[in-house]
């Protein structure tokens, strides 16, 4: 059953992704026909808006620098944008994209922890984040792979502690060494996972959509997972859930 957008979300709380992309239109073909998303114009930054069920779940935008990566990239909420951008420094990260005005519909920044992972931090004005998630075909999870997960527990616990660690906590957001998956030389990054009803079948899309396998099918403990690219080359991974979705 889908999870209807909240007014706000608090602060930690994987809140939007976009995605950086040579070609918006390609990509509008992908995702389209992967997720049965649709899409609209954003009103701000020249990036169009994908939709599930008329929800917005996430956004395409050009890559107008070709030295930048093609990639997914996850965005946190917060009430303080400044402040929360200042702590990330503090800590050891590092702000890659000062926080911006994004129109009205809220700001944005970019900033790495430590080991280098980037992420970004979003301030809401009229555009909280996501719709809609936690259901097939939209976000589900964030995991972020680490060379040392106590240092991002450590790192990630104090920004965002009541996310991760208080009374109500549902974390959408797990922690993993880059071995475990990747190759050890991998640097440390984010892993955006959407939902999927069947994971071998959605593999299998990605396929033939021309976009290729990472890591075939494996168990976790929060579901079964494929880590794919697209037909550009911005990774991410498809998760179909355990029928009930564990206390984190």
């Amino acid at each position: 059953m889908a999870e209807n957008r909240a007014s706000t979300y608090g602060e930690g709380v994987p809140c939007w992704v976009d995605a950086q992309l040579p070609d918006v239109e390609a990509g509008k073909r992908f995702y389209g026909e992967l997720f049965g998303w649709t899409f609209e114009e954003q009103r701000y930054g020249g990036a169009v808006q994908a939709l599930h069920g008329g929800e917005p779940v996430a956004a395409l935008a050009h890559k107008a620098d070709g030295r930048m990566p093609t990639v997914w990239t996850v965005y946190f909420a917060t009430p303080d944008i400044e402040g929360l951008a200042d702590r990330v420094w503090a800590a050891g990260g590092q702000v890659v994209t000062a926080p911006m005005p994004v129109g009205d519909l809220g700001t944005s920044a970019l900033v790495t922890d430590p080991e280098g992972a980037v992420f970004g931090l979003w301030e809401p004005d009229s555009h909280p984040g996501f719709g809609v998630r936690h259901e097939p075909g939209t976000f589900v999870w964030a995991e972020l792979y680490a060379r040392d997960t106590e240092a991002a527990n450590t790192f990630y616990g104090g920004l965002f502690h009541d996310a991760l660690f208080g009374p109500d906590a549902k974390p959408d957001f797990g922690r993993a060494p880059v071995s475990d998956v990747f190759p050890a030389e991998m640097p440390p990054h984010f892993l955006v996972h959407f939902g999927v009803e069947d994971c071998a079948a959605a593999v299998a899309a990605v396929t033939r959509l021309g976009g290729r396998v990472q890591a075939p099918p494996f168990e976790t403990s929060y579901g079964k997972v494929a880590v794919v690219t697209d037909n550009q080359g911005a990774s991410f991974a498809v998760l179909e859930r355990l029928t009930a979705r564990p206390e984190q």
